[in-house]
């Protein structure tokens, strides 16, 4: 068995040959993807089965199609991404190409998160392979079984020139990071993010890191009570709460919150029936030591449980959880929670609810309900998130022109679509010259003079237009 240092270097070697370049050698690659997604749906769906008990509709919607459609949509729009982009030019340059060409990266690191353990790999995968680069891809050890499957399909279904899967825990991880990467794409939690950043530090690597943070979900003003509470229900306990975009508490006035829990009670009863346990669309807390950390949270909030609360360690079961009556220092508001537990906070104004959110970390994801739109803007224009819908959750996050990522403590860079590519590209500035124009080169050689950089000023400065800003001539 290769070494990570032998594997490492098999595949650098593998870049500077050239042979990830050529359009032709990408598509082929992404086509083998999209067959691998096809060819083993059942076993991917077993396997995620095994690990987190997610309903076949649930991965098929969130884990297949979700990488499916970002695929169909790179390999339709590939050739377009790969052209150059020129861009514009003063009179010195006028005789000149001066364009963008987007080159790979080199050789880079793909480390994914056990809630979604095929879609966080795959999907920047896509990107990485679009952009022409080489790739080593790090599943989650938690979740084994989707693990243990992309280990035996990826070496089956594309270039093993090019590509390698490497399994095993936090230190074989710790080891992996030692090596120089060009790029590492991290999905996962803050803590774990740090000691990426500290690794990648010493390459000076770049990194994409794709975290989460306490997602807010305003409610405010008018709203279709019953639409409203089965959307927010679908997006909190999809996954079973396991998602960085879920909305992890909710605003509203003390009117809206009691006019909201029966409405969530019945789209709850609705979705799994009284008994959610055995209901075969609802998942499961990964491990035992996740489900330790919800219940202990649970255990220490001083809120008022208003829905569920109940769970059952031996099948990894927590009921969906409503929670009521908290203060902004309960421990369900210090950390993501990651989890079926979902807090309602009241607020008196609409400034307050805003206040609220701006006084903490900026979110992976903002959502606000209402059916005013002047609340919706309001909202969208005074806040700071990763990424904003309204009237929904999560959903924003399945449209591949839409860049997905955080800011601030929720993460740096995006992907998703083109955005992936761009993120696994480095953007070449070129300028082609010729031997034109030498009087207007000559004015910037010595002996300096006052006229010289007169004329040398006038041919290089962007010139007024109006109120509206510069243009270049």
């Amino acid at each position: 068995m290769e070494s990570q240092k032998q594997v490492i270097e098999r595949l650098r070697t593998a870049f500077r040959s050239g042979v990830t370049t050529p359009l032709h050698f990408r598509l082929t690659q992404l086509q083998a993807l999209l067959t691998l997604l096809e060819d083993n749906e059942p076993q991917i769906l077993e396997a995620m089965h095994k690990d987190l008990a997610k309903p076949k509709f649930e991965a098929v919607l969130s884990e297949i199609d979700l990488v499916v459609n970002d695929l169909c949509y790179t390999i339709s729009n590939l050739h377009n991404w790969m052209q150059p982009s020129y861009v514009g030019k003063n009179l010195a340059t006028k005789l000149d190409d001066c364009f963008v060409r987007r080159e790979p990266l080199g050789l880079v690191l793909i480390i994914g998160a056990w809630n979604y353990p095929l879609q966080l790999i795959v999907a920047p995968l896509i990107g990485a392979i679009a952009a022409g680069n080489c790739a080593i891809l790090k599943p989650s050890e938690v979740s084994k079984a989707t693990e243990q499957l992309l280990s035996e399909l990826i070496p089956k279904y594309l270039s093993q020139e090019c590509y390698a899967v490497m399994c095993g825990g936090a230190e074989e991880t710790k080891l992996l990071l030692e090596n120089r990467f060009d790029h590492i794409f991290y999905t996962g939690s803050q803590a774990v993010a740090r000691s990426i950043l500290q690794a990648a530090a010493v390459h000076l690597t770049p990194v994409t890191l794709e975290l989460g943070g306490k997602c807010p979900c305003l409610i405010y003003g008018r709203l279709d009570i019953k639409a409203g509470a089965k959307r927010l229900v679908w997006a909190k306990f999809f996954n079973v709460g396991q998602s960085c975009v879920a909305p992890d508490y909710v605003l509203c006035t003390t009117e809206m919150r009691d006019a909201l829990l029966p409405a969530i009670k019945d789209a709850l009863e609705e979705f799994y029936g009284t008994q959610a346990q055995q209901s075969p669309d609802y998942g499961r807390i990964i491990t035992d030591r996740h489900y330790d950390r919800l219940m202990e949270l649970l255990g220490k909030s001083e809120g008022k449980v208003v829905i569920g609360g109940d769970g059952v360690k031996e099948d990894r079961y927590i009921a969906p959880t409503v929670i009521v009556d908290l203060k902004e220092s309960d421990a369900l508001m210090q950390e993501e929670i990651f989890g079926p537990i979902l807090p309602i906070i009241t607020i008196e104004s609409l400034d307050q609810g805003i206040s609220f959110i701006n006084q903490r970390e900026k979110p992976l994801a903002l959502y606000v309900f209402s059916d005013e739109s002047r609340i919706v803007t309001t909202v969208l224009e005074r806040t700071s998130s990763g990424g904003f819908c309204s009237n929904d959750g999560i959903v924003h996050m399945t449209l591949p022109g839409l860049p997905f990522g955080g800011v601030g403590a929720s993460g740096m860079g995006s992907y998703h679509g083109r955005w992936t590519f761009e993120t696994f590209s480095h953007r070449r500035g070129c300028m082609l010259r010729g031997w034109g124009l030498e009087r207007i080169s000559m004015l910037r050689y010595p002996p300096y003079s006052e006229r010289r950089l007169g004329w040398l000023r006038w041919a290089t400065t962007a010139k007024k237009k109006g109120w509206g800003g510069c243009s270049v001539m």
